[in-house]
């Protein structure tokens, strides 16, 4: 029979000895075969913080800047295992660049040892990353209190760092936290008795380790099935194939798909080893339906009587983990078990004061700050709590234009405030009002510098299609901001929502069948890019007014780069805030010396080519 398993990871501040600790671990376990050893030994002398003696933390520290700095950049994951249990062990980073990468490590882990310096008592990364071992369902924690030997094994020093920490984590749901006083350098208490700590009773780190009860039932939790692939490898078979998360399943069950409500019975479990009877979480398997029923990748199956939220909106707590803070109403793409969908935060709840669990009001998220936010997708998807299922609980949030992981995020639960709501069905729609007004609707989408002529080209666009019969109407920035968004100031965040907004009212315009010329500013990509994804295809026309800068400045027709200039406006695009320049506009002004009036007729030339006018 295989030794149970204890997943548990190592964090706290820079310098706390994380991969120390795994290091001496393993060496007092002798698990260290004897070339690698040697080849510690060398490696201590060249890249070792301890003088003469083995540096432990460089066996777990692989990466040569790991080595060269002395601190842990990835997560680094060891095994090993004793007569009573398995363990792995995930050695993760404490320098707050690295936040990313310790929560990470932290997302599969049933306990934590939280490192502290004993000199040096609770940091803000310590309280950080005790937030996040809390937020990601780590109901276990080891307070070890670090470099004992440093501060002359004194128990009073130990007693003030647990008592500080217990005050700290009095909020955090932890189930239990074992304090336990070491030295990982000199070996006390890490894997036996300390023969300097006689007033230190309870177990060395590896005797609780070895006896640590972290066992969750997920067998006898509610059915849920992800979806990771279908395996369809020829005309006679369809299966879906994943991993249980929780509850079992049996040969005949009935089943039913989260989203569509769709329900079919399983005529077979099927493994590399032949068809199962029964499986539980967390086994790997394929699921045969005995009914044609439509799933794929991202649904979850479950159990017709227990089901999960399917919702468009819920509340979440997300650990920010970009460089580039949080804008509400951007849509990144949401990562949940298999599903990846548009989503966007709608309203930011609040953020937590790691050190006092104080919540405070906040507009955005900056690295490695965590808060609770609404967030809304562009699909309803089935999701449980986090509290209830780490993983059907669980997603990232990814940058639609770097693919980067922007944050990860805990569902708290659905948002049921628009369920009365739902899309009233009309009898005129879109093409017969385009119809109508015999053209084709769209929005043309002028962008560019302040003072690179947008609203003046447009204005003389609008004139020209006036001439032609056209049903128009035209958005310009300062005048929705007299109304509409005269809340908005002029900050990234506020930029963001100022554009949401507009593409909103542009898309219930082009529904009524109207071109509508908009003419902003619009300094980033992916909000350009928000509101093409409103509208069908075709129908979103980038124009981009491309100006220089300077000539930007030389006409200064509002005074407004003269005052930026000086520092009497702030946050202005093109001085203090950058713009993003489209990538693949459909049409680029400038350039050429052309006057207002001959680009109009440009853009008149190029809509003609694409059937705008004269329909019906």
């Amino acid at each position: 029979m295989p030794l149970p398993t204890l997943r548990f990871l190592t964090c706290g501040s820079v310098d706390d000895g994380k991969s120390t600790l795994i290091g001496r671990l393993l060496y007092e376990r002798s698990l260290i075969f004897d070339d690698t050893l040697a080849s510690l030994e060398r490696d201590s002398k060249k890249f070792g913080t301890t003088g003469e003696e083995v540096d432990f933390a460089l066996l777990v520290d692989g990466l040569e800047a790991e080595r060269e700095q002395g601190i842990t950049i990835d997560v680094a994951y060891r095994y090993f295992s004793t007569a009573n249990r398995s363990f792995i062990v995930a050695d993760c980073p404490g320098h707050e660049q690295y936040t990313r990468n310790m929560a990470t490590g932290a997302s599969n882990c049933d306990l934590a040892i939280l490192l502290v310096d004993a000199r040096k008592g609770l940091l803000v990364q310590t309280h950080r990353h005790a937030n996040i071992v809390s937020l990601l369902g780590i109901r276990h924690v080891v307070l070890a209190v670090n470099k004992m030997d440093l501060v002359d094994y004194d128990q009073a020093v130990f007693e003030r760092v647990v008592a500080d920490f217990r005050a700290a984590s009095a909020t955090l749901n932890f189930a239990t936290v074992t304090p336990i006083p070491l030295s990982a350098r000199r070996g006390d208490n890490v894997s036996g008795a300390s023969a300097h700590m006689s007033w230190y009773k309870g177990p060395d780190l590896l005797s609780f380790l070895e006896q640590a009860d972290v066992e969750e039932a997920t067998a006898h939790r509610p059915l849920r099935f992800p979806v990771q692939w279908v395996n369809r490898p020829n005309l006679d078979f369809r299966g879906m194939a994943g991993t249980l998360a929780s509850g079992s399943i049996a040969r005949d069950d009935e089943i039913v798909v989260a989203a569509s409500g769709k329900k079919t019975r399983v005529a077979r479990i099927v493994t590399m080893d032949g068809d199962l009877e029964r499986a539980e979480a967390p086994d790997s398997v394929t699921l045969v339906f005995a009914d044609e029923i439509d799933a794929s990748r991202g649904d979850l199956l479950c159990d017709p009587l227990n089901r999960p939220d399917v919702a468009d909106q819920f509340a979440a707590h997300l650990i920010w983990m970009s460089e580039e803070q949080l804008f509400p109403g951007r849509s990144y793409l949401l990562k949940c078990g298999g599903a990846v969908i548009p989503a966007s935060v709608t309203e930011i709840k609040h953020r937590v004061d790691v050190e006092t669990q104080a919540q405070a009001a906040a507009k955005t998220l900056h690295l490695n700050e965590i808060g609770l936010c609404n967030l809304a997708l562009s699909k309803p998807i089935a999701f449980d709590a986090y509290a209830d299922n780490r993983t059907t609980g669980a997603f990232i949030l990814v940058d639609r234009a770097t693919n980067s992981v922007a944050a990860a995020g805990v569902i708290a639960f659905a948002l049921r405030r628009a369920s009365n709501v739902h899309l009233q069905a009309l009898t005129l729609d879109k093409a017969k009002r385009s119809i109508l007004k015999h053209q084709k609707p769209g929005i043309l989408w002028f962008t560019g510098l302040s003072g690179a002529g947008k609203s003046t080209i447009a204005n003389a666009l609008e004139a020209k299609l006036l001439q032609r019969r056209a049903h128009t109407i035209l958005l310009d920035g300062d005048n929705v901001r007299h109304g509409l968004n005269k809340d908005l100031g002029f900050t990234e965040v506020d930029r963001v929502e100022n554009i949401r907004r507009v593409g909103e009212v542009a898309k219930l315009m082009v529904e009524s069948g109207l071109i509508v010329l908009c003419s902003f500013i619009s300094p980033f990509a992916a909000e350009r890019r928000l509101v093409r994804d409103l509208v069908e295809t075709g129908e979103f026309v980038e124009i981009f007014v491309d100006t220089p800068l300077a000539d930007c400045i030389a006409r200064d027709p509002k005074g407004l780069y003269k005052k930026a200039l000086t520092g009497q406006i702030k946050n202005f695009t093109g001085v203090d805030q950058a713009y993003e320049r489209p990538e693949a506009p459909e049409i680029v002004i400038g350039g050429d010396g052309a006057t207002p009036e001959q680009a109009a007729d440009a853009i008149i030339a190029w809509m003609d080519g694409r059937g705008f006018f004269a329909l019906g």
